[in-house]
Order: structure tokens, then C-alpha cells, then sequence
């Protein structure tokens, strides 16, 4: 089991499902009303905010949304992911 994963099983249901919701929006490229912003000096990396959980994932031209780091914001989310890209 994933890092994501095990972050989404220690939800409760509901927040669970909303995020679910929003990865398969950002999935299709429905993303209007979502609250997404591309990253500082990335060329291809976005966060998207549920409420207080921060979805991080990689959108490149041809290849598949991947889902980088779903976790609660604190001072170390931004620091965390790019341990995880890079």
C-alpha cells in the first residue's frame, strides 16, 4: 500500500469521497471550479486544494495525471514532494 493510500484510509468517508471526486476530475481534465495552481519553478507539477487536504500530481502532454502527494497542509507538504520528485 502506498503513501497516498494509507494517508486516504485514515480519513473518514466523506472527506475520502470528495477527493476521490476531484482526482477523477483532474483525471478527465474537468478541472473548472477546482482550486489548482501550478507550482513555483515546475514546469509540469499542480496542486489542487480539498478543503484542507493538498493533492499534488504531474500533468505532462501524452502521459497520464500522476498523483504525486495527497496529504494535510503544514509547513513541510511543499518540502515533501520534492523530495519525492527529484
Amino acid at each position: 500500500m502506498d503513501r497516498n493510500q494509507k494517508f486516504l484510509n485514515k480519513l473518514r468517508q466523506k472527506e475520502r469521497s470528495k477527493i476521490d471526486e476531484v482526482k477523477g476530475r483532474i483525471m478527465r481534465g474537468d478541472i473548472i471550479g477546482l482550486d489548482i495552481k501550478k507550482l513555483k519553478d515546475t514546469e509540469d507539477l499542480f496542486r489542487a486544494r480539498v478543503g484542507r487536504v493538498r493533492i499534488i500530481y504531474s500533468k505532462k502532454d501524452g502521459f497520464p495525471v500522476e498523483f504525486i502527494l495527497i496529504s494535510f497542509r503544514d509547513d513541510n507538504t511543499y518540502k515533501h514532494f520534492r523530495s519525492l520528485v527529484l
